[in-house]
């Protein structure tokens, strides 16, 4: 996993956070390759949209002055959280391949647990069956899923649940974030 070139503002705070004593402008943004949480400062008189992409890779950048640092959970605000689960929901779509061949590819853990087990909504019964099913052929989207595997809960909802877990919980595991 590399740097980061590109992110999306989930907020822009334009006199920083309210209860510190800086009064410096602020986004809060989420990387769009490894999906990082960061902090980033515009530069002067620039003003950052939620849902916007900027370019925060090497060399000149437009937008963004510096990279703050990564965005620490506890700061993250409730209106970005909700930008947060709308650009996952989007980027679990987009990337379909990626995430089935998290189900076509995955392994266990150790003797007690399996990566697919992490996943909301999915334990042991779910897992097997998805294992038995990989086996006979490989899944080629969510909707294959669905209809091979009885009452299983829709996996792209899975996988939403389990990023924004990754991102804003303590997770022991990580499986699709840094």
């Amino acid at each position: 996993m590399g740097k980061e070139e590109n992110a999306i503002i989930l907020e822009y705070l334009p006199n920083g956070y309210p209860l510190e004593k800086k009064m410096m402008p602020l986004a809060q943004a989420v990387g769009e390759t490894n999906l990082t949480l960061l902090e980033l400062v515009p530069r002067r008189d620039v003003s950052l949209q939620a849902g916007e992409k900027v370019y925060i890779g090497e060399g000149k950048r437009e937008q963004i002055y510096y990279i703050l640092g990564r965005l620490n959970k506890e700061k993250l605000t409730e209106p970005a959280k909700e930008h947060l689960k709308e650009y996952i929901s989007k980027i679990v779509q987009e990337r379909e391949e990626k995430f089935i061949e998290f189900f076509n590819k995955s392994e266990a853990i150790n003797k007690r647990i399996h990566q697919i087990e992490l996943l909301p909504g999915l334990g042991k019964k779910h897992m097997h069956e998805i294992l038995k099913q990989r086996k006979e052929e490989e899944f080629k989207s969510f909707k294959d899923m669905k209809n091979r595997i009885q009452n299983l809960p829709d996996p792209a909802v899975a996988i939403e649940k389990r990023i924004l877990n990754e991102l804003i919980e303590e997770e022991r595991y990580k499986l699709f974030t840094q």
